[in-house]
This record gives C-alpha cells, structure tokens and sequence, in this order.
C-alpha cells in the first residue's frame, strides 16, 4: 500500500488516528490500574493468595514476548493490522478474565490479555512518528498519547475501587469493552497503514522465528526460575539449573540475532552503548513501577485497613501525576540542550518518594500519603516518554518500531523481576513475623498456624472469621496474632520499597551518562 505523506491528511484526520491510538494504549492503562486496585478483593474471592502475583506475572511475560516480535513486524509489514488484531483479542481475553471462576482460569486468561496488549504495545509507541515524522511535532502529538495513558491511569484506582464495592471485581475486566469498540472503529476508519520497505532487501522483509522461539523460552524460563525459587530457595538445585537454563536462552537469542537475516532486534541497536543504557534503564524502571503498582494496593487493603475504594482514591496521585509529568517533560524537551538529563531528575524524585514510603504506616495521614504518591508519578512522568523517544532516536527511521518494542518490553521484563522479588520479599518478611508470634504464643493448632501462614488472612473476610473462632476456641486474645500479620505485611512492602529506592539511585548514575540527545530546533545560519 503507498505510504501516505504527512501534507495529504487533514489535521482532523490525524487527530481521529491519534485519538484511536490513545484508546487502544487507554486498554493497557486501564488494565493496569483498575486491575491492581481490585487484585486484593479477586483473591478473597477466588481463594488465591498462592496465585497473586502470577496473576500479573502471565500478563508480563506475554507482554515481554510480543513487544520485540509485533514491533519488528510492524517496521516490516505496518502497524495497522497489529493494532486491530491487539483491541479484539485484548477485549476477548476480558472477557475471559471476566468469567473466571477460579484463580488459576483468571491467570490463563491474564496470560492471554498480556500476548494481546504485548502485540499492542510493539506497535503503539511507534505510530507516531508514522503519522508525524518531525521530531518536534512528534513530541507534541506523544503528549497525546501520554496524556490517555495518563486519564487512564488517573481514573484506574478511582474506578476498580468504586467497580468492586459497588458491581462486583468481574466489571473490572467488562468495563475494557466499551473503549476496545471505541478504538477499533477509530483505528480502523482513519488510521492510514503506512509500510516501511526502504532499502529493504526482500530476505530481510522476514521476521526471525526461531528467535522468537528462543525468546520465548527465555521468558518462561524466568518466570520459572523466579517462581521456584520464591517457593524452594534460590540455593536448590534444581532453582539453580532453571537460572542457568534462563541465562543459557538469554545468551542463545542475542547470538543468535548476529547470525539471522531477520533479527528481531538489529546487530547495530544491541551494540550502540546509548541503546544499551536506555535497555537498562526500562528494566530498572519497570522494576521499580511495578513493585509500586502492584503492591501498594496489598498494603493499603491488608495492612491498613483501608477499602478497595478508599485505597484507589489514595493511590490515584501516583498515577495522575504521570500525566502530568509527562506534560511539563514535553514542555521541557525543545528548551534544553542536555534532554537526555530529563530522565535522570526523574530518577532522583523516584528515589525520595520510596524512601518516604518507607516511612508509612496506618496511622500517616492520606493527604500525606497522596503527596508522596504525586511525587512518585510525577518522576515516573519524566523518565517513561524520554526512554522510548531516546531510544527511537537512537535507532533511525528504520527501526523505530523495534526501538520502541525494546523501550517496552525492557520494562515489561523489569516490571516481571520486580514482581518476583517484592513478592519474595514480603513473604519472607511476613513469614518472620508470624513464626515469631507462634513461638511465642507456642501454637500447635494447624489450622490456626495455617490461617496465620498466607497474607490472604488479611483481605478475605471468611479466614478472619475463622481465624478469631479459632483463636476464642483456644482462649486466645486475636488481636496480637493478627496485629504481628498485618506488621509482618508492613515490613515486607517497607523493604521492597527501599530496594526501589536503591534500584532509582543506581538509575540515576546510569542516566547521568546518557549520550547528548537534544530536539532544539537550530536558528538558520548564513554561509
């Protein structure tokens, strides 16, 4: 199909095709936020503490998958076709999570949402500069889709609270369908598809399916390796053959790309250092989000004893404030001549807000907490748009659907690490709390014992029940058993939020030494 020059749409036409790509990256915003604020009421429901974190975990490694592999067919063959195809198996596979009827059908659907939303992610970012190849007019019309992603967000907490008290968790999942519609007719209608095959030789118009299969593998392997080694100890055998194994694959897909016509990734991104460095900085700052993102709530529900709406209204701050950081960051990018510094003044305000929230407890203050939350979202506003346009510059025209899918997918992968350590970290910390009160106490009831063991104990109200007739039955007082829970809950979160806080002061040193990336339009000069 011919390429359709930026001079031949109407700016209503662009504006229509922008709009339809915001709804359909509004899905991945409005899955992560409203889901998280109902995860905690899911798991009461379904009896599925066990399952918590793989509930987010399958939807990562999907992501991580089909990020590099539809970011790399869409350099080849357009975005368009990937765009649709990602609304309607996104909106099925809600559906899916929506009919769940048991913990482990909701993550089989969750594993499906994230191939869905990976495929949309691959391609959404790199859109833009589809429809607007200048680089100063690209970065306005980014802020569009930053500013969904972020109306997304922003309402996300408020909305999954409200949904769960009020219609039931199963909305949470429903309420993607009417955007999905919204964005597939939009998409479909003014969305030109634009190809891009210059200087294409037609062996290299391919994608390499055998990296893909090692990509794969690598990525289950990882999962694996992180969820075995939670449950058995990172010194077994068999947790230390499966990280060997992830390493072996890692290793085999990056050889391996050097040696295919139709890399997934390019030879030439994995060996420019810029590339390198803004790879890792989306592993750190996924990482770091995710742990926010996800465990928050756990706090806020279990150990504070707030409800799914007031804890979405709390959280809220976090991520309306991405929003709005990445505005002033827009504002900010055609004024500075070091751009690149941007992300790491993001880095330093990510770093103080999770020292803060080491700090928190049931008694500080919402409005404080809200605070630093708007704190933590604006930071996060400076570093996710610049990771994905530092990256896309890096890469050239050619590549810019690959670049973006590795922005991407290097903070999907991130965000899959954080979810493995904050959840090893909170239970290891809980499990130290509760052994400490059954000592003390000498408890031998295995019921009880058992009741104590899973941090489920605090957001399902049936275990409490049980836990407190158990309790009275032994003539025990509750309140301290449960008070050393809800601690032991604490404590994990309060850890996981200092390592956040570690991971952000590493980031800083790394993006300090970013290469000069700048979009200052230069005055023209006489000859």
């Amino acid at each position: 199909m011919p390429i359709m020059e930026q001079s031949d749409r109407s700016f209503f036409t662009s504006l229509a095709a922008m709009l339809g790509i915001c709804l359909a990256f509004m899905l991945i915003a409005l899955n992560t936020s409203v889901v998280g604020t109902a995860m905690p009421r899911i798991v009461a429901d379904l009896s599925g503490y066990a399952l918590y974190q793989w509930s987010a975990s399958a939807f990562l490694v999907g992501n991580a998958v089909m990020i590099p592999i539809t970011g790399r067919l869409g350099d080849l063959y357009g975005r368009k076709p990937f765009v649709l195809a990602s609304v309607i198996l996104f909106a099925l596979a809600s559906i899916a999570c929506g009919a769940s009827q048991t913990m482990l059908q909701l993550v089989l659907a969750r594993a499906c949402q994230g191939l869905a939303g990976g495929m949309l992610l691959g391609v959404a970012s790199a859109c833009v500069p589809d429809v607007f190849p200048d680089a100063v007019r690209r970065v306005r019309w980014q802020v569009l889709l930053s500013v969904g992603y972020g109306i997304a967000l922003a309402v996300g907490p408020w909305m999954g609270g409200w949904l769960t008290e009020h219609a039931g968790w199963r909305y949470v999942f429903y309420v993607n369908l009417p955007v999905a519609l919204a964005a597939l007719l939009m998409v479909w209608v003014y969305f030109p598809h634009i190809v891009h095959h210059e200087g294409l030789a037609a062996g290299e118009r391919s994608i390499d399916w055998l990296g893909a299969l090692l990509l794969l593998l690598a990525m289950g392997s990882l999962l694996g390796a992180a969820e075995y080694s939670q449950s058995h100890g990172f010194a077994s055998v068999q947790a230390l053959g499966l990280w060997t194994g992830t390493g072996a694959l890692t290793y085999g897909f990056f050889r391996h790309q050097y040696h295919t016509a139709a890399p997934i990734v390019p030879p030439e991104i994995l060996d420019n250092h810029g590339a390198r460095k803004l790879m890792l900085l989306g592993l750190l700052t996924g990482l770091t989000m995710f742990m926010l993102i996800f465990y928050t709530p756990l706090l806020l529900q279990g150990s504070f004893g707030q409800s799914p709406h007031e804890a979405g209204v709390v959280m809220t701050p976090l991520l309306v404030f991405i929003t709005i950081g990445s505005i002033v960051n827009s504002r900010l990018l055609p004024r500075l001549q070091r751009a690149e510094r941007l992300i790491a003044w993001g880095q330093i305000g990510t770093m103080l807000s999770c020292l803060a929230l080491t700090q928190v407890d049931a008694a500080t203050p919402n409005a404080l907490l809200m605070a630093v939350f708007a704190l933590c979202g604006s930071s996060l506003g400076f570093q996710l748009p610049n990771l994905s346009l530092q990256i896309m510059a890096v890469a050239g025209r050619s590549h810019m659907g690959v670049a973006s899918a590795l922005a991407q997918s290097t903070r999907m992968i991130g965000s899959m690490v954080g979810v493995g350590v904050a959840s090893v970290l909170v239970n290891t910390f809980y499990a130290r709390h509760v052994a400490a009160v059954v000592a003390h106490y000498q408890l031998t009831d295995a019921p009880l014992v058992a009741l104590l063991s899973s941090p489920q104990l605090l957001i399902r109200q049936q275990d409490r029940d049980t836990m407190l007739a158990l309790a009275h039955g032994l003539g025990l007082d509750p309140a301290p058993l449960l008070e050393a829970a809800r601690q032991g809950l604490v404590s994990g979160t309060h850890a996981a939020f200092l390592l956040c806080a570690l991971i952000a002061g590493v980031s800083v040193l790394v993006s300090w030494r970013l290469p000069h990336y700048s979009i200052r339009r230069e005055p023209p000069t006489d000859d």
